[in-house]
C-alpha cells in the first residue's frame, strides 16, 4: 500500500490520497461486518468524543506519513514509522498512568537511539547531510509516528466501551471527511490508471486493518507484532525493485535497533498483560 501511495504522491495532493485511502477502505470493512451479521450494532457508539480525538490524531499521522513518502525512500519512511510503538509506551505512562518499569524504559531509550541513528543524515550540515526535502520528509515521518502513537493511546481508551467495528469505521469516516475538506485547496482529476491505484490503495488498507484485527484476536501480540516489522523487508525489496532505492547503512542499523527494542517492549507488554489477567482472576476468589 505504501508503495502505491509513493508512486502517486508527487502527482496528487496528500489530502486527495488520504481521502481515497480512507473512503475506499470502508468497502471491505462494511462487507466484513455484514458477513459477520454485525451491522448495524457494530457501529453503535457511546463515545463520539473519543472517536473524534482518535480520528484527528490518526488523520494527522496519516497526512504526515503520506507526505513523508513524497520526500523519502520507501524503506526510510517505513523505518521512521517504527518509532510509534516506542512513543506509545511513553504516552501510556503520561496519559494513562500506566506503570512502566526499568526494563521497558531501557528498551524505549535504546529504541530512540536507533531513531536518532536513522535521522542522523538529516541532522547537521556535514558532508553526509541530506537535502532540505529529505529533512522535511524525516520530520514529517517522525511527526506522523508520534501522532499515530497518540491515536493508539486513544484506541486503548475506546476499547473499554466500543466495538472494533465502530473504532475502525468512525476513524475511516472522519479521515475521509478531513481528506475531502482539502478539495478546497485544489485536487487533480486522476487518469484511469491512477484512479484504480487509489481504489486499490484504499481496499488494501481496509483489508489490512481487518487482517491485523483478526490476527490480534486469534494470536498473542508477542507472536503477531513481529510480523508487522517484516514490512521493513518488503519496503527494502519494493523500494529497490520499483523505485531503484537502497537504504543507507544508518537506516538499516537504526531500524534493526528500533525493531529489536519494539519486539522486546511487545514481549514485556504480553507478560504484564498475563500477570494482570491472573491478578483479576485471583482477586474475586480471595474476596469470596
Amino acid at each position: 500500500m505504501s508503495a502505491g501511495i509513493k508512486s502517486i504522491s508527487t502527482r496528487y495532493p496528500t489530502g486527495e490520497i488520504v481521502f481515497a485511502r480512507s473512503f475506499f477502505a470502508m468497502i471491505p470493512l462494511l462487507i466484513w461486518l455484514a458477513w459477520r451479521a454485525e451491522l448495524p450494532a457494530a457501529l453503535k457508539t457511546v463515545n463520539l468524543r473519543g472517536h473524534l480525538k482518535r480520528g484527528i490524531m490518526g488523520s494527522t499521522g496519516m497526512f504526515c506519513g503520506f507526505a513523508a513518502l513524497q520526500f523519502l525512500p520507501l524503506s526510510e519512511a517505513v523505518a521512521i514509522g517504527y518509532a510509534a510503538p516506542l512513543a506509545v509506551v511513553v504516552l501510556a505512562a503520561l496519559i494513562l498512568k500506566e506503570r512502566v518499569r526499568i526494563y521497558r524504559w531501557s528498551a524505549v531509550t535504546i529504541g530512540f537511539v536507533g531513531v536518532l541513528i536513522m535521522l542522523s543524515p538529516h541532522l547537521g550540515a556535514g558532508s553526509h547531510a541530506l537535502g532540505p526535502k529529505a529533512a522535511l520528509g524525516a520530520a514529517l515521518g517522525l511527526a506522523g509516528a508520534f501522532c499515530s502513537a497518540f491515536a493508539s493511546v486513544e484506541v486503548r481508551l475506546l476499547t473499554q466501551t466500543e466495538r472494533t467495528g465502530a473504532i475502525v469505521f468512525y476513524f475511516m469516516l472522519l479521515t475521509s471527511l478531513l481528506g475531502l475538506s482539502t478539495i478546497l485547496l485544489g485536487w487533480h482529476v486522476p487518469d484511469l490508471k491512477d484512479a484504480l491505484t487509489m481504489v486499490v490503495i484504499g481496499i488494501l488498507g481496509g483489508f489490512g486493518q481487518i487482517l491485523i484485527v483478526q490476527a490480534y484476536r486469534y494470536g498473542d501480540a508477542s507472536l503477531v507484532a513481529p510480523f508487522e516489522y517484516s514490512t521493513m523487508l518488503w519496503a527494502v525489496a519494493i523500494g529497490w525493485f520499483w523505485f531503484g532505492e537502497w537504504p543507507a547503512s544508518t537506516i538499516l542499523i537504526g531500524a534493526f535497533i528500533v525493531i529489536g527494542s519494539g519486539i522486546y517492549v511487545i514481549f514485556r507488554e504480553r507478560q504484564l498483560g498475563i500477570a494482570r489477567r491472573a491478578q483479576r482472576e485471583v482477586g474475586p476468589s480471595r474476596i469470596t
